[in-house]
């Protein structure tokens, strides 16, 4: 229980954050692997397209814990993107000299080598299923069917 209540406070607070750096008319960059860009800001909004890791967007519009944005590279592309998705800092995209964008991206929630070695020595640990689950995807109307059909209560 008080694991829960920490990790909903810590996503809270990157939320916060992340609204908190968001402004009208200025330049964020998307900080997960891809990111579908919505119609509106409801959870089943049709995708008017997709960004990926490190793009660079402007902010049109704040509507609660969501931006409207504008892809640079692709100006005709805009649409809806939830905050916790961008950062106001660059994201540096990995290069054969460089770390790659999920080490990047794990060093950033305090994940690197010293850890990865520490959990390696407590045991075994099995870094393929781990792998293998990130790969998976649910599409939007079987998850629009699984809350329906149990009867559960969309928050926003």
């Amino acid at each position: 229980m008080k694991r829960s209540v920490f990790v909903f406070f810590i996503i809270l607070f990157v939320a916060a954050f992340a609204s908190a750096q968001a402004k009208k008319g200025g330049t964020m960059y998307v900080a997960v692997k891809t990111a579908a860009l919505k119609a509106s800001t409801g959870a089943f909004a049709g995708t008017t397209g997709s960004l990926i890791y490190g793009e660079k967007v402007t902010v049109i519009q704040i509507n609660g814990n969501n931006a409207e944005v504008k892809s640079t590279a692709n100006p005709s592309m805009t649409g809806w993107i939830p905050l916790a998705n961008l950062s106001a800092k660059q994201v540096v995209t990995g290069t054969s000299s460089t770390a790659s964008a999920k080490e990047i991206s794990l060093a950033g929630k305090g994940f690197n080598q010293e850890v990865e070695n520490a959990y390696k020595s407590k045991g075994k640990v099995n870094y393929a299923d781990v792998d293998k689950i990130e790969t998976l995807s649910v599409k939007d109307a079987d998850l629009k069917k699984f809350i329906n059909d149990g009867r559960l209560v969309m928050g926003e």
